[in-house]
């Protein structure tokens, strides 16, 4: 296993600089995923790391070894890619061996290695056929064993798992992650579904035009999030965003909300948030997760934090454990999630709670996190 250490890298193509400042320290044996949306860098940085691409500026270092200069063969890395790229005139075992051959290791070692990489992956049965004769997943299965077999110090994944179907996708995340325990390598995945990155990752680096915007555990950045973007990228359903104004209420300050039908409430925030004292009298965004819009907390109902609305409902849609419901606060449509059995129907007024502990505030000009 080796440690992987991403220093003050800048990456430009031409006259377009793509990574800015990139700075990460993934500890041996770590699963670190990057992710965001599409063109925000995260394949490139990907790249820089196997060699594939050159540092414009910046250092990274395996095993406290700067590899800059490194060719790609030299650095003990492998990589899955998001195509499966494999051999389709070899078989699954010549795939797997491939670049064992290569390499000129003994045929006896070869046989061995690829039996153990079939037996952990599970494709035993599958060694003699073609690609063309696999799934989607069986390739990928393939695809991941070829990497398996050169037993890198660091495994690269880019997108593995796109080109596979919604029930695939679980089945081969949960194979990945126990692949992950079992080998215990350290591991970078490149990803634009955050699912795949909070289910995957001991750490998650959320990337944003080409910076990275947070970088911390799956549980700190849902619970912490840095600033508006991360807020509202991770979490699904996506975070609720509401213009409203700071007021002072009594010793402390708080938000104004107005639902449909013309009721107002007032909500003190959380005392813990002395911030927003310099904000009284100015708009802010107030960030809630459906789930703190609810019908109910349990064993929360009745603290002081939690507070009541009466709204009324617009859209209803059903997801089976839960019920989503739509409602307009400050003229926003704003996402609730229920239990089935409160839901109202469109057009009916229903109790909702909130826990005004669980709330954020952001800058609405910079986007920072109050």
């Amino acid at each position: 296993m080796s440690s992987l250490t991403i220093k003050g890298v800048y990456k430009s193509f031409g006259q377009v600089e793509v990574l800015k400042d990139i700075s990460l320290d993934i500890q041996s044996g770590e699963f670190l995923v990057l992710v965001g949306p599409s063109g925000c860098g995260k394949s490139t940085l990907l790249n820089l790391i196997a060699g594939l691409e050159t540092v414009t500026r910046g250092e990274i270092f395996i095993r406290d070894q700067m590899v800059n200069g490194v060719s790609p063969k030299d650095r003990d890395i492998a990589m899955v890619f998001q195509t499966y790229a494999l051999y389709p005139s070899m078989s699954v075992r010549k795939n797997i061996s491939f670049g064992l051959e290569m390499r000129k290791i003994p045929k006896d070692e070869i046989k061995k290695i690829v039996e153990k990489v079939a037996g952990i992956l599970q494709i035993e049965e599958l060694l003699n056929r073609k690609p063309a004769q696999l799934s989607g997943g069986q390739r990928q299965r393939v695809a991941m064993g070829r990497a398996l077999a050169r037993s890198p110090s660091i495994f690269l994944f880019d997108e593995p798992l796109s080109n596979l179907d919604a029930k695939l996708r679980v089945e081969m995340r949960t194979e990945i992650k126990l692949l992950h325990h079992r080998l215990g390598v350290t591991t970078v995945y490149v990803t634009h579904d955050q699912i795949e990155a909070m289910t995957l990752a001991d750490r998650i680096a959320i990337m944003k035009d080409g910076t990275i915007q947070q970088f911390d555990t799956p549980r700190n950045v849902y619970k912490n999030p840095a600033n508006l973007f991360v807020g509202g990228f991770i979490g699904s359903p996506a975070m609720n965003f509401i213009p409203t104004q700071v007021v002072q209420v009594g010793d402390g300050q708080g938000v104004v909300l107005d639902v449909d039908g013309g009721q107002s409430y007032t909500l003190p925030a959380s005392p813990g948030n002395g911030a927003l004292a310099q904000w009284v009298g100015r708009e802010v965004l107030f960030g809630l997760r459906p789930e703190y819009l609810s019908d109910s907390l349990p064993d929360q109902d009745e603290e002081p934090q939690v507070h009541e609305l009466e709204c009324r409902v617009t859209v209803v849609e059903p997801t089976g454990a839960d019920t989503i419901v739509f409602v307009n606060i400050n003229g926003v449509k704003t996402t609730c999630r229920v239990h089935p059995d409160s839901a109202g129907k469109p057009g009916e007024t229903m109790r909702l709670v909130t826990d005004m502990t669980k709330v954020f505030f952001f800058d609405p000009d910079t986007g920072e996190r109050i």
